[in-house]
C-alpha cells in the first residue's frame, strides 16, 4: 500500500521540481490545477539530483524536504512524496511516474496520474529521458509561466502517439516570482516575506539559507 496516496484517491497530480525553496507560485498552481482536475492528491516531488542541474550546488534534501512540508501543513490534499530523495542517482521523472504506476497495479488500484509542469518545462519535455513513456504513463497539466511561450502541442502530442487528449492546458492565476527571486532576496538580506509561506521564511531564516554567494544559482 502507498505510504504517499491514500486507496481512494484515484486521480492524483504529481508536481515535481527542487522546490529550492518551495514559494507561493508552487502552491497557488497546485491548488487550482487540483481543483480544475478534480484531484484527490497532489504530490510534491522534490528531486534528488535535478538531471539538468548536475553541476550546481543545492540546498540539502532535508531543507528542502523540511520546507515543502511546512508550505503545504493544513492542506489535506497536499503530500510530500520522498520516492525521488529515497532514490539513489539523478531524478528521472519517467522513473517516479514507473514506481507509482507500479504500486498502484501491485495495490489492484485503477489509479490516473497528472504530471503537472510549467510551459517553460513542457517545451523542453522533448529533451528528458523516455518522454513517450511519461506521456503514457500520466497525463500533462501545462500551467502557463510569465514571460515564457506555450510549448508546441502538435509535438507534445506526437509523442503520444497523436493523442492530443493526453496534453491539458490548464488557466491558472499566473505568479510570476521564482526560486531564483527567493534566493537572491534572501542571500542580500532582502525581505521573503509574501513570496513564501511564514513557516518557510522562518525555517529560511533559522537555517541561515542562501546567506552564500555560491546560493545564487540560475533557477
Amino acid at each position: 500500500m502507498s505510504q504517499w496516496i491514500a486507496p481512494d484517491d484515484r486521480r492524483v497530480g504529481i508536481l515535481g521540481g527542487t522546490f529550492d525553496p518551495i514559494h507561493y507560485g508552487h502552491l497557488v498552481i497546485a491548488e487550482q490545477v487540483r481543483e480544475a482536475l478534480q484531484l484527490g492528491r497532489v504530490l510534491f516531488v522534490p528531486a534528488a539530483r535535478p538531471p539538468h542541474k548536475l553541476d550546481v550546488s543545492i540546498s540539502s534534501a532535508a531543507d528542502r524536504a523540511a520546507m515543502v512540508e511546512l508550505a503545504i501543513a493544513g492542506n489535506p490534499a497536499f503530500a510530500l512524496c520522498r520516492i525521488e530523495l529515497d532514490r539513489s542517482g539523478p531524478s528521472y521523472t519517467v522513473d517516479t511516474l514507473e514506481e507509482l504506476a507500479d504500486e498502484a497495479r501491485r495495490d489492484g488500484i485503477a489509479r490516473s496520474f497528472f504530471f503537472i509542469l510549467s510551459s517553460e518545462a513542457a517545451a523542453a519535455l522533448p529533451t528528458w529521458r523516455a518522454p513517450a513513456r511519461i506521456l503514457e504513463l500520466a497525463q500533462l497539466a501545462v500551467v502557463s509561466r510569465p514571460g515564457f511561450p506555450e510549448p508546441d502541442g502538435q509535438v507534445l502530442s506526437a509523442m503520444a502517439g497523436g493523442s492530443a487528449d493526453r496534453v491539458l492546458t490548464i488557466d491558472t492565476l499566473p505568479v510570476a516570482n521564482s526560486a531564483s527571486d527567493v534566493r537572491t532576496r534572501a542571500a542580500s538580506g532582502r525581505s521573503i516575506r509574501y513570496l513564501v509561506p511564514p513557516a518557510v521564511e522562518s525555517y529560511i531564516r533559522d537555517h541561515r539559507l542562501y546567506l552564500s554567494t555560491n546560493q545564487l544559482r540560475t533557477s
